[in-house]
């Protein structure tokens, strides 16, 4: 079951203040004093000698890498050495990087670059409606700039008169503010496009003058979530998208190394989220609560496993969620005992999802590895899901970070993705603007200034 409080691993990450208000100036975060703590004895025992000068490039570059639906642990299911160097020599989150919730690609991949939670950069599912014009529906295409709230990293970057290359990131297409989505500096999303040709454009901004090599480059793969969505977490398949993805990193490796700059960039390689197994018999229908109260298929706006509902003006939300969490608590609900249902406001506060009007009333949080439909079928599944409770483990993805400032051979506490982004502004050594991460979580990572 879902507890309404869960400890988790860092402790910060339930002492976060109340989120700042939607669409206007974003509060900064204060960290806690035991993760200050447990950072400082990490580093005080640490006799790592810093690695602050840069040798072959004029400026810090960062790469910032995601393996989509990357869950931690993959890295130990195969032999995976470009990783591991990269860990070994590096920084690395010890039990994992916590996704934000909804665990969804488009959400985390957006709070990662912005350092805000979905409630406040506005993408707050794969797939949402405008409430105010129900016709006007965001997908993982929409390019439109009123979609997309906050600053991402490459628009902070040219707002310091830098430059920044994305190689597909969600997001990066949206012309906003000084960014226009450069030609040569920004790959339209092409999926099609080999893996190896990806890190082979990243390569090249390297062969660049050094004053035209961009500062911040980002770099994406649909791997290992593809083969997770198919056939789940422990399927062979996973250990072999795995490998690939090592190669990937190898590849890049050599490719920077060849060049003389592999010890002056900075690697951050992350993924957006875990994965769990699903399967028939963990199946919840709504058709079931049908004695209590019948959900029509138009109030639904997401199934699962983030079950969102927008009734009609003349219904009570709270009237709905009340008939619903009876009906699921009667015992007479196939499997009801898995799936709370919750006014958006009533939601555990550590998932900062309420403060948008883009969120639906009405959220249903299912148990890890449940799934909400709306009746039965003949249809039988069985493969992998996320965007469940960022609570959860099998949520968890990976954060490494390989290059000057970070300490080599150090492992830190898991920590929100949405510090991230101040990670990479601290490194690159400009300001960014403000979010929901902390302000001196650089501090507690990283070592000093490049000389």
């Amino acid at each position: 079951m879902i507890p309404d409080s869960i400890s988790l691993t860092n402790p910060s990450l339930l002492q976060h203040p109340p989120p700042p208000k939607p669409y206007s100036k974003y509060s900064i975060a204060t960290t806690s004093l035991f993760f200050l703590a447990t950072i400082f004895i990490l580093f005080s025992s640490s006799s790592t000698p810093p690695r602050l000068q840069l040798k072959s490039i004029s400026h810090p570059v960062v790469i910032l890498i995601s393996s989509d639906g990357f869950r931690f642990g993959y890295q130990h299911k195969t032999p995976t050495p470009n990783i591991k160097r990269l860990i070994t020599n590096g920084t690395e989150a010890e039990t994992g990087l916590i996704p934000v919730y909804p665990t969804l690609t488009f959400p985390n991949h957006y709070s990662i670059v912005t350092g805000l939670y979905p409630a406040y950069h506005g993408i707050v599912n794969n797939y949402f409606l405008d409430p105010g014009n129900a016709s006007d529906v965001f997908s993982m295409s929409s390019h439109e700039p009123k979609w997309w709230l906050g600053e991402p990293l490459w628009e902070t970057v040219v707002n310091h008169g830098l430059k920044a290359a994305t190689y597909f990131w969600p997001g990066s297409e949206v012309h906003k503010g000084s960014w226009n989505c450069p030609l040569h500096f920004c790959a339209p999303y092409d999926g099609s496009v080999p893996f190896d040709d990806r890190v082979d454009a990243i390569l090249s901004y390297f062969d660049l003058p050094d004053s035209e090599i961009p500062v911040f480059m980002t770099l994406y793969f649909e791997d290992p979530d593809h083969q997770g969505h198919q056939v789940g977490p422990d399927d062979p398949l996973i250990s072999e998208a795995v490998a690939n993805i090592d190669r990937l990193i190898g590849r890049l490796i050599s490719g920077l190394e060849k060049r003389g700059v592999f010890e002056d960039v900075t690697i951050i390689m992350v993924g957006d989220h875990g994965m769990v197994g699903t399967c028939d018999q963990k199946l919840i229908f709504l058709e079931e609560l049908a004695p209590w109260i019948d959900i029509p298929v138009d109030w639904i706006s997401y199934y699962t496993p983030l079950l969102a509902i927008r009734p009609p003006e003349n219904v009570s939300p709270a009237d709905v969620v009340a008939k619903m969490n009876e009906g699921l608590k009667s015992g007479k609900v196939g499997n009801g005992k898995y799936l709370k249902v919750y006014l958006k406001e009533d939601l555990p506060s550590r998932l900062h999802y309420s403060e948008s009007d883009r969120i639906t009333p009405i959220i249903g949080l299912v148990d890890e590895g449940y799934k909400v439909e709306l009746k039965k079928s003949e249809a039988k599944e069985c493969g992998g899901a996320h965007g469940y409770d960022n609570a959860f483990f099998s949520m968890r993805s990976i954060f490494i970070g390989h290059g000057p400032r970070f300490p080599k051979g150090v492992k830190i506490p898991s920590f929100e993705n949405i510090q991230i982004y101040n990670l990479v502004t601290s490194i690159l050594n400009i300001k960014g603007a403000s979010n929901n991460g902390t302000s001196s979580f650089p501090e507690t990572v990283l070592l000093p200034h490049y000389h």
